[in-house]
């Protein structure tokens, strides 16, 4: 067992330097020096950061890539300015598909391409085209009908062809014209216009009555058709009637949109460079 007064163990015992008259401590006494490493833990913040030279030239190689290729963007939109600046110079122009919004499969644009003062009567042609698609629509609904219930196939056949012609054919013949001439203003296409959309009101009407002349049968939902299927059904008698009532309206709409557009056109006097433009188209062709 230890003595009441042991020394501390923990007390440090004081060593005079000095007692061996040696001027500098014991080396064994000597506390160890801190590196720059051990004192500093990893944070030496005057450390320096090499970066190689190699990252430097690929930053200058992509800078030189990507200029390249903005010019040779830059040449090929000059390129495609250069070609619709001469399509337009030769009167042609590019136009962009853009209606029926949803499945876009022709221009049209009203709104920008026809001049203000004459756009009711573009808006008026669209409506007749749109009202021909809508009775050419019905008349298949009618007819269909009519095969199941009364009639053999041909009529349905006839009424497929007067859908899938008639209405491409309109627009083809009539309504485009009419659209070029109210925004190039050529005499020409009016004169088309006119041709074209006389024989639409005749069809129209020819609809509307419906004798059993050319259009075999019932294939047309017209006035004679309606009163001669209404006492084999009735419910199809009803859709013929309101078929005859759609032709109707189609006609007497065509003949409004006719009349205005003819006096559109004698008022701005383009019947008379109509008959010039045909004159020089007649000698040009006799020479």
């Amino acid at each position: 067992m230890a003595g009441r007064y042991d020394p501390n163990p923990f007390e440090e015992e004081e060593v005079n330097p000095f007692a061996n008259g040696s001027t500098f401590p014991p080396a064994s006494n000597s506390r160890p020096s801190l590196t720059p490493e051990s004192a500093g833990f990893f944070n030496d913040r005057g450390a320096t950061v090499d970066i190689p030279l190699d990252s430097t030239k690929d930053l200058r190689k992509k800078e030189k890539e990507l200029q390249a290729k903005e010019a040779d963007l830059r040449k090929r939109e000059q390129e495609v300015k250069r070609k619709e600046d001469a399509a337009a110079r030769a009167g042609v122009v590019l136009e962009e598909k853009n209606w029926p919004p949803f499945f876009p499969i022709i221009h049209h644009d009203i709104a920008k391409e026809i001049p203000v003062h004459v756009q009711r009567m573009q808006y008026l042609a669209f409506a007749s085209l749109l009202g021909l698609t809508a009775c050419l629509f019905w008349n298949f609904i009618a007819v269909t009908a009519a095969w199941i219930k009364v009639e053999n196939v041909k009529i349905w056949l006839l009424a497929i062809i007067y859908f899938i012609s008639g209405v491409p054919g309109a627009y083809v013949l009539w309504y485009r014209p009419l659209y070029n001439a109210m925004r190039t203003d050529s005499a020409l296409k009016f004169g088309w216009f006119f041709l074209f959309y006389m024989l639409h009101i005749v069809f129209c009407i020819f609809s509307a009555v419906a004798p059993p002349i050319i259009f075999k049968g019932k294939s047309l939902t017209g006035i004679l058709a309606a009163v001669d299927i209404i006492g084999d059904s009735t419910i199809v008698g009803i859709f013929y009637f309101i078929g005859f009532g759609f032709f109707c309206i189609e006609s007497l709409l065509s003949i409004w949109v006719l009349q205005q557009v003819y006096m559109y056109f004698r008022g701005t006097g383009k019947a008379a460079q109509m008959k010039r433009e045909a004159a020089r188209g007649a000698m040009r062709a006799a020479i």
